[in-house]
């Protein structure tokens, strides 16, 4: 993980004096294992504290976050003991991934007292645990007893069962993570560099060396050293020639860079635009490969790096569910479908037997009792010798037709047999014929959802999916978790160029009440061509829509579509009066005419 001890440590001194003397106005707990406080000091900021196993960090955000229906424990208790708390000091134990957030703030009797959130911000050991001014732990977000507990379970140095552990449980004293069993490089001279470089195996990757050697630093920041150093980040301590003593000079150089302000962050973005790491100083080791950011603060940089990738990452995981389900109806109405085409193909058999009857009841002279085959000359024939039934029977040499018979029925019993087979393959194209438009229909319709859940940014929004999915039948509806009816999630909210309302759906259902019953019928309706996307409603007030109105709206339909990724859409408009609703289409599918086409290019709505 890059947020090692020296990034931490650089972030924390950007953190730092907006902290100090801010008070807390609120806690909310938007996720299980992060915590806002919403402070007021210098200014209004909001500071996010996660203990993710993938993600711990600490920093200010400017991020919207959806709070739960309820609160969790952990967050009722922050409010508990922090609500109207000050900030005193922030301290990070050195060459150690935990912050120590002390608060003055006044006990039951009105009494001034501290009390310490330590956020351990530590990978798979991640944890949030406040302590009272004795260092008696109050609670802690993830307990730990000592059976399940190591004294550093987390550390990638291995710890024998014999060493003691450290259990983590209300009313036990808080005991800080042992150190690990590696050197601190945290003011460490050239000489004892050097030393340390002398007793390394002589054909290790320096990387590894300095991983397994050294805290507080990340494998990004041992790669870097050792190309720094050598030329290459996959340099050996053999090939190194010198004793290591590049390496004790560039290590000295960035380690005291880290400690003196020097510090900046920087963020590693790959060929595809995907953020890829980070780092306090510049990355070099990757070449072209990778673009090396100057970001404006380190609270930029993670909010960057972690927060926009981790909500449409958590909105993923959460829609995972709801994306199989789908999935699955989506596959059983193909498989369905193309059953019923298979079906249909045989349906279309029906003339043949028409022509069969037929040809029975013009040749009875020629059937014998006990026959089991008619052969008879093919009136059904064309002058190319080509039969008009898309279905030939054996046709012969003359063009005879082969027709089996039923030896126990009579030759006009046969034929009525013939002329029963028509008229249910009649019957059955017709029903087969409707219920394969139904399929396309559902399956068209299911597509749709699946493009919705791949754009769902938000519980909200995945709730509202799941909503209109339990009205269709296609989930099963979840039981009332509180007497208390939630809100509709509104629609998405935005201004177009002249001032103008633009009102974007968030799910199907949504989409249907914008169109037929949020927009007026001289508002300009918008949707992606011949793709799945969100309906778009510009108000108008009336009046003519203006060119640049259009043209921004479009590009937010082509936004909220499947075409977000392609550099040009076509996207079609026309008044709200011109879009109309079939009888028994599913949610969201609508018909329109006298629309306009014009190409957007996706943007998102800050780009606007």
């Amino acid at each position: 993980m890059p947020l090692d001890a020296l990034f931490l440590s650089a972030a924390l001194r950007e953190l730092e004096p907006e902290l100090i003397g801010a008070r807390v106005e609120k806690i909310r707990m938007p996720e299980r294992d992060e915590i806002i406080l919403v402070l007021r000091g210098k200014s209004k900021r909001n500071l996010l504290i996660s203990a993710g196993a993938a993600d711990a960090r600490a920093h200010f955000t400017n991020s919207e976050y959806e709070n739960p229906a309820a609160p969790p424990m952990f967050c009722m208790l922050l409010r508990k003991h922090l609500s109207g708390a000050r900030i005193a000091s922030v301290t990070q134990p050195r060459g150690e991934r935990v912050v120590l957030f002390k608060f003055s703030c006044l006990d039951a009797m009105g009494e001034p007292e501290e009390k310490t959130l330590a956020a351990e911000l530590m990978g798979r050991g991640a944890n949030m645990i406040l302590t009272a001014s004795d260092g008696i732990i109050i609670d802690a977000l993830r307990r730990i007893d000592a059976e399940i507990s190591p004294i550093r379970a987390y550390s990638p140095v291995a710890v024998p069962a014999t060493k003691p552990r450290r259990p983590v449980l209300p009313g036990l004293l808080y005991r800080p993570p042992a150190p690990q069993e590696k050197i601190d490089p945290i003011g460490l001279s050239q000489e004892d560099w050097k030393r340390a470089f002398a007793d390394a195996p002589g054909e290790a990757s320096i990387e590894k060396w300095l991983n397994k050697t050294f805290s507080a630093l990340s494998p990004l920041i041992c790669r870097e050293l050792a190309f720094r150093a050598y030329g290459s980040a996959d340099a050996t301590t053999a090939a190194a020639g010198d004793g290591g003593a590049a390496l004790a000079e560039r290590a000295a150089e960035l380690i005291e860079g880290s400690q003196n302000g020097a510090a900046a962050p920087y963020i590693l973005i790959g060929e595809d635009g995907v953020p890829r790491d980070f780092s306090f100083t510049e990355i070099r080791q990757y070449g072209k490969l990778m673009t090396v950011s100057r970001e404006d603060g380190f609270s930029a940089l993670l909010e960057r790096f972690f927060t926009e990738r981790a909500a449409s990452a958590r909105a993923k995981t959460r829609g995972a569910a709801l994306t199989r389900a789908v999935k699955n109806a989506r596959d059983r109405a193909q498989r369905r479908v193309s059953a019923q085409r298979e079906e249909l193909l045989g349906a279309g058999k029906r003339e043949y037997l028409r022509e069969c009857g037929d040809l029975i009841m013009a040749n009875l002279h020629l059937i014998k009792p006990g026959d089991e085959i008619l052969r008879a000359e093919d009136l059904f024939i064309d002058n190319t010798g080509s039969a008009r039934s898309p279905s030939v029977g054996d046709l012969g040499s003359n063009a005879f037709r082969e027709i089996k018979l039923d030896p126990r029925r009579a030759p006009q019993a046969n034929a009525a047999k013939y002329y029963k087979d028509y008229a249910k393959l009649k019957t059955a194209e017709k029903i087969l014929s409707e219920r394969i438009e139904l399929g396309e229909r559902e399956t068209e319709y299911l597509e749709s959802v699946l493009s919705e859940l791949a754009l769902a940014s938000g519980e909200r929004e995945l709730e509202e999916i799941r909503r209109e999915l339990a009205q269709t039948g296609y989930v099963k509806p979840e039981k009332a978790k509180s007497k208390q009816k939630q809100k509709p999630y509104a629609p998405r909210r935005y201004t177009a160029p002249s001032g103008r309302e633009i009102l974007i759906g968030r799910s199907n259902t949504q989409n249907d009440e914008l169109t037929f019953r949020a927009a007026f019928k001289t508002d300009v309706w918008l949707h992606v061509k011949a793709r799945h996307g969100s309906h778009v409603i510009l108000r108008t007030g009336g009046a003519p829509p203006e060119d640049a109105d259009v043209a921004a709206a479009a590009s937010l339909a082509a936004y909220f579509s499947e075409a977000r990724g392609e550099g040009r859409a076509a996207v079609d408009w026309c008044l709200a009066r011109y879009v109309k609703k079939t009888p028994g289409a599913k949610p969201g599918m609508v018909i329109y005419t006298d629309y306009k086409t014009v190409a957007a290019a996706p943007q998102p709505p800050e780009a606007l």
